[in-house]
């Protein structure tokens, strides 16, 4: 599971800013950090422009001073967030007691679509697991029971049973023992839309199966029917044993409109027409896996066929988007080839499919043989030149080892799926894209978990936690994946892969826990690994590390003291890097750090230039260095590993120029577009904008920079400079990129231009473009802008529509009451319908603004009586 992409960014005042919190009012309850600052913005596309200024009550709270982590830049959120961390106290979670187990599921379902209805017959297979039985408990959430039977050669015995809607209990003729086996059919509607709804941060809905414009009436809006089964959703659209640890084999058909495609898992066996306009698809899976990663997508796709290794590979897409599938999708037989022979383990599945449907409830979903992505993965081929998708199609990718294959066994464990999934993030960008950007994506996962860890501190693997959904955070994603880093460091390349061979060999087709990688490690290296796994699987936190230097007499003295809370966590064991510059040279020193407070000493002939700790970034760890600007600087100057080049960056953001030039000038030519966006960020508001060769260095590559990110921040960076001539940021408007478009727009608003200018641009879809004109016409009176406002309040969804409707409310909001009304029933539809809780909220919040009538704040508390989430922004002069 790949939790959505969803980014807070601002571009403001006179300075080039992304911060990781965002505030909508001081009221908007917005209790988790974001994922995802300027580096996965840019690199990733997305460019959204909020200008807080034009959206009514937003406000964004600006770090004081930057923080550092593992010598790299993070953003500091103390001026945002000044409790503790905190660990759950939740009771103690267990993995799933096995009385039964499920051995095949057989599944007859076709769809009432009018009434969102799954018409299922379901026959499973079970045995006893150990101890006899004389009932079977399945989950079936929601349903209308029909009728249940036992299957005894060609008879169909009635079954009684008891059903609370959620678990269905069958009791059985007789007792059965571990050597019988038994077959029980069930008939059964299934009812997803009356289910009370739940999620989490990175699964928004829990409903299980979901149909997209079922009546056909949404324009632009595809008919189809997906699943979304993690954690244990599935069972709200066939009955089974919902849990991670069980595995069953399996066999679908699937009847609908023959003008559809179906996709499930496993391979097609056959397609049969009928008479009245249907079809019946059968789909089926040999190999057993969890029930929570059963899947079937339904809709008119194009499917575009690949292969590897002579095993089929599609991509299911839009029509609309088939001629760019392959440029988005097309690297994944070299995925797969890549991560086959890294692991020593083939990609053990029948076929590879992906499949794209609208308003997925999370950013992709490892279904085994089939995974399926949010829509914003379809990308136009201007959209391809600003962004590519391998780290979430990589992600899904590795799960077919690391959660299908072999799954954990409780969601306690969920790190054994996720972090391997993060981790593979990582792998492939070292292998396909070079060591800045693996360096680049390392850096953007270890600030996302540190920001989450300011809040809220757990081991990797937790048994005491409140619900199954709380483990989807960034723990278990991006600080497993940096453990599963520092764990290849500790035991070497060579055997890092070779133990990983190992546990996907020994565990395959079972649920593990956390002893059986550890095992795994241990006997391939021959090591006891446990205070390795103790320390960073089981301990929460990590090390905050004070760092201090000092040369005298001949000896550099490095004082380490680690300054977090023991109490809830330890004093870490590690080694630590330190890297010295001399003459222009660096020289690395290996040291073990073993207490709370420890000074190393080494013998040098000079006071270096710069002192780097841990310059590879291999530790995770929040390292605070103290030094001087010229140390910065050297240190910038003479490194060539990214990690140590962009810490240095934000260090001197705030440096005068004239002590920082050479700095610049170098930054600006780095082979790596990050380093080079990053200058041109120093740049902003700094005396050397008004040099006009800098000028001309900036506005070349705003024109002819090779990286679309580059482009767009030379061009925000020119919008800062007065006086600038309007044909500079019009040119960009027309630049091939949507991201430097939409960079442009902004520039082009701040430099009250005629805002005319910007209407031809109207007609694009791009949602960075659509959030950067929404900002820009807030103040428009124009009936065909209101329709623009309209028609995107209804067709964005998610992270997208989250920016949109702050401007489309400060839109709203210059307006009286009557015309007020059609945007105010769109931002009802918005509340109701939408997923992300972060979206809904803003819609909600500014519902609550134009609330001025009885009629309105009465629709405004039966919202709020309908999500406690929305009910805490309501204020007390409404009640």
């Amino acid at each position: 599971m790949a939790a959505a992409d969803f980014t807070c960014s601002m571009l403001a005042g006179l300075e080039t800013v992304i911060y990781r919190t965002c505030e909508i009012n001081s009221q908007l309850e917005f209790p988790k950090l974001i994922n995802h600052y300027m580096n996965h913005i840019l690199s990733r596309g997305f460019l959204f422009i909020l200008l807080c200024g034009s959206a009514a009550g937003c406000t964004v709270k600006k770090p004081a001073a930057p923080a550092v982590a593992s010598e790299t830049a993070a953003v500091a959120l103390d001026s945002v967030i000044t409790e503790m961390p905190h660990t759950s106290r939740g009771p103690y979670q267990p993995s799933a007691e096995r009385l039964m187990d499920l051995l095949h599921t057989s599944l007859n379902v076709r769809f009432d679509w009018v009434k969102q209805h799954l018409l299922g017959e379901a026959t499973l297979t079970l045995k006893p697991y150990f101890y006899p039985q004389q009932q079977v408990v399945l989950d079936a959430k929601g349903f209308d029971i029909h009728k249940v039977t036992l299957r005894k050669g060609k008879q169909a015995l009635p079954l009684t049973f008891d059903y609370d809607r959620q678990k269905l209990t069958l009791k059985l003729d007789k007792t059965y023992s571990r050597t019988d086996t038994l077959q029980v059919s069930i008939s059964y509607t299934a009812k997803p839309n009356e289910l009370e709804a739940h999620g989490s941060q990175a699964i928004q809905s829990d409903k299980g199966l979901y149909f997209i414009n079922p009546l056909g009436q949404e324009e632009g809006v595809p008919q189809q029917i997906w699943t979304q089964g993690e954690t244990e959703a599935n069972s709200a659209w066939f009955p089974t044993i919902d849990k991670p640890n069980e595995r069953m084999i399996q066999d679908i058909f699937i009847t609908v409109e023959s003008k559809f495609k179906t996709l499930s898992n496993g391979t097609l066996v056959s397609s049969k027409n009928l008479k009245n306009g249907l079809k019946t698809d059968h789909w089926r899976m040999t190999q057993p896996h969890a029930p929570y990663l059963v899947m079937m997508a339904i809709g008119e796709f194009s499917v575009i066929k690949d292969k590897w290794r002579n095993k089929e590979v599609s991509y299911w897409v839009e029509p609309e988007y088939a001629a760019t599938a392959k440029a988005t999708f097309g690297r994944t037989p070299a995925m797969l080839e890549f991560f086959s022979q890294k692991l020593g383990v083939a990609f053990p599945w029948d076929k590879y499919a992906q499949v794209v449907v609208r308003n997925f409830v999370s950013g992709a979903m490892e279904n085994t043989s089939a995974s399926t992505f949010m829509e914003s993965v379809q990308q136009d081929r201007r959209e391809l030149l600003d962004k590519n998708w391998d780290h979430i199609i990589a992600h899904e990718l590795f799960h077919q080892w690391f959660g299908d294959l072999v799954t954990t066994e409780s969601w306690a464990n969920l790190p054994l799926n996720e972090s391997f999934a993060d981790y593979s993030e990582y792998l492939w960008a070292e292998h396909q894209y070079g060591p800045d950007e693996a360096a680049l994506t390392h850096q953007t996962a270890l600030l996302e978990y540190l920001a989450e860890a300011r809040t809220k501190q757990e081991p990797l693997i937790r048994f005491n936690y409140l619900d199954k959904e709380d483990m989807f955070d960034s723990h278990s994603y991006a600080k497993g994946g940096r453990v599963l880093h520092m764990l290849r460091q500790e035991v070497g390349e060579e055997a890092f892969f070779a133990a990983l061979h190992l546990y996907l060999t020994q565990n395959k087709y079972t649920p593990v826990e956390i002893d059986k990688l550890r095992l795994a490690f241990e006997e391939i290296t021959g090591r006891d690994l446990r205070p390795f796994f103790k320390q960073w699987f089981l301990t929460p936190g990590h090390p905050e590390l004070k760092v201090s230097h000092a040369y005298q007499n001949g000896t550099f003295t490095l004082q380490v003291n680690q300054t977090q809370d023991t109490l809830r966590t330890t004093v870490y064991k590690m080694p630590l890097t330190v890297a010295l510059l001399q003459n222009g040279k660096w020289q690395e020193e290996q040291v073990q750090l073993e207490k709370a407070s420890q000074a190393f000493t080494f013998p040098l002939q000079a006071a270096p230039q710069a002192v780097v700790v841990d310059p590879a970034q291999k530790l995770l760890a929040n390292i605070d260095h103290e030094k001087s600007v010229p140390e910065w600087s050297a240190q910038f100057l003479n490194s060539t590993a990214f990690a140590a080049k962009a810490n240095a960056l934000e260090h001197l953001r705030d440096t005068a120029v004239t002590q920082i030039d050479p700095v610049l000038e170098k930054a600006m030519q780095d082979p790596f577009w990050k380093i080079r966006a990053t200058g041109l960020e120093l740049l902003v508001s700094k005396e050397s904008m008004q040099n006009p060769r800098m000028q001309n260095q900036v506005q070349r590559m705003a024109e002819t920079d090779p990286h679309s990110a580059v482009r767009a921040t030379a061009t925000y960076v020119l919008s800062t400079l007065n006086g600038l001539p309007q044909e500079i940021i019009e040119a960009r408007l027309n630049d091939s990129s949507y991201q430097v478009v939409s960079a442009a727009i902004f520039a082009w608003t701040k430099g009250n231009h005629d805002l005319a200018r910007l209407k031809p641009l109207l007609q694009y879809k791009n949602p960075d473009v659509v959030n950067a004109l929404a900002s820009a016409f807030t103040t428009n009176d124009e009936e065909e802008l209101y329709a623009w406002y309209l028609k995107n309040a209804s067709k964005l969804r998610g992270g997208d529509l989250y920016y949109f409707v702050q401007s489309f409310g400060a839109f709203l909001l210059k307006k009286n009451i009557d015309r007020q009304e059609r945007g105010w029933q769109a931002l009802v539809g918005i509340v109701e319908k939408e997923t992300l809780a972060e979206a809904k909220q803003a819609a909600f919040q500014m519902l609550t603004l134009m609330a001025e009538t009885d009629e309105r704040r009465q629709k405004v508390q039966e919202l709020a009586a309908k999500d406690p989430k929305l009910a805490s922004l309501v204020s007390p002069q409404m009640n």
